[in-house]
């Protein structure tokens, strides 16, 4: 009973205000463009920084996750890969969704309140690596000649990299600075939760079946991927625990915007990323239920 309540006060915060955004955009149409790119563009960034230059924040302590959050998103890429050749599905449209997963508008909240704040900068680091090898590895899927200028020129990439500088080399922002960045980083959480429930409230079913595959592939491939590297990596449990939330996450919406900008069938990426987030409601209080 104990555990049932825990998971409860862990995921009802998160989808109270995912359906917030749902409901509120189905009685007063809601377009979220210039919100979502001023949160990807700004607070997002302002999060990533503010956690990497912390004072008791240094990335050399997360090596383990870092290279864990790799090795998740890759190898769950070679499981796609198998499954959509066998199915015969378009491997480009398939595989980004199984990889990239929704770690920045729902994984980061529960990882938070399930494992308190220690959590969040292990969130920041997996958060920082999908994003960093999904404008890689995932635009050269989709784009075979992507432009390292405008991948440089990316907000959340442009923090991490200036984020493991700092830590690197020890530095701080001074306080009054920090204290600022906190302030505007934590906007995006709840924001990006808000966002969630708009984009759901438009799910397309009419790929239904691949989206239903999708939406069940992307857990069962992370999770798969998870195993050995609990036996690898000499991980703290709440490391395992995150690594268990990140990995069980349904696909990102970022998924749909970058196949729609290179017109990589988007009907089925979005497909795939919608219903994969409607079924997180049933993935993730079991895997909650196995972490805490």
């Amino acid at each position: 009973m104990e555990t049932a309540i825990e998971i409860v006060n862990v995921l009802l915060p998160v989808y109270f205000i995912v359906m917030c955004g749902f409901f509120y955009t189905k009685i007063s149409p809601t377009d979220m463009t210039i919100v979502n790119k001023l949160n990807m563009n700004f607070f997002v960034p302002a999060l990533i920084f503010s956690v990497m230059t912390e004072k008791d924040f240094y990335i050399g302590e997360y090596v383990g996750v870092l290279f864990s959050g790799v090795f998740i998103v890759l190898f769950s890429g070679v499981l796609a890969l198998a499954v959509a050749r066998i199915l015969r599905v378009q491997w480009r449209t398939f595989i980004p969704p199984m990889m990239f997963n929704n770690i920045g508008n729902l994984g980061v909240p529960v990882m938070v309140l399930a494992f308190g704040e220690q959590a969040l900068p292990i969130a920041i680091v997996l958060f920082m690596v999908e994003n960093l090898l999904h404008f890689t590895v995932g635009i050269q899927m989709v784009n075979p000649h992507p432009s390292l200028v405008r991948l440089l020129k990316n907000p959340i990439v442009s923090a991490s990299l200036l984020g493991m500088f700092f830590s690197l080399n020890g530095w701080h922002m001074p306080a009054s600075a920090q204290i600022s960045l906190d302030m505007v980083g934590q906007i995006s959480i709840p924001l990006m939760l808000f966002s969630l429930g708009v984009r759901v409230s438009n799910v397309d079913f009419s790929h239904w079946r691949i989206g239903v595959l999708g939406g069940l592939m992307s857990p069962v491939s992370g999770l798969i991927a998870t195993m050995p590297i609990i036996f690898l990596f000499d991980l703290d449990k709440v490391s395992i625990g995150v690594l268990l939330i990140f990995a069980s996450l349904p696909p990102a919406i970022m998924n749909y915007m970058v196949a729609e900008v290179f017109l990589q069938e988007p009907q089925k990426v979005a497909s795939i990323v919608m219903i994969g987030n409607l079924l997180s409601v049933l993935v993730l209080p079991l895997v909650l239920l196995f972490v805490l």
